[in-house]
């Protein structure tokens, strides 16, 4: 029997800029909203600095090559209801993201695509 694919995967190029991250800010978690600015867009933090609550949902804890920690990757429950039937694939594209994500020096920005479950 095949094992289920991951909620949460991430592409070769956001693992190597998570490591990057990693490096210089610790430990790191993901949290994203659904908002109407970068919706689409997760935001990454040091682990912690973003709090949870009631209204999110952790979807996974990443395990990446060279992090010695997982990297949580938490949703809102409003927009998990939404995105329910999907697997979520974090990428890097080129261009500026939120102030408020950790990659925004960097020039570029974690992506969330999206791909329905099953496919």
């Amino acid at each position: 029997m095949t094992p289920p694919a991951p909620r949460v995967e991430l592409t070769s190029a956001a693992a190597e800029l998570l490591r990057r991250l990693r490096a210089v800010h610790g430990p790191l978690m993901f949290h994203q909203s659904g908002g109407c600015c970068d919706g689409s867009a997760p935001m990454c933090y040091p682990e912690g600095e973003f709090r949870t609550g009631d209204s999110d949902v952790l979807l996974a804890s990443l395990a990446v090559e060279g992090i010695d920690e997982p990297v949580t990757f938490w949703m809102s429950r409003s927009q998990y209801e939404v995105w329910s039937h999907t697997r979520l694939i974090v990428d890097v594209v080129e261009g500026r993201g939120s102030g408020f994500s950790l990659e925004a020096p960097e020039g570029v920005r974690f992506l969330t695509r999206s791909r329905l479950v099953g496919t």
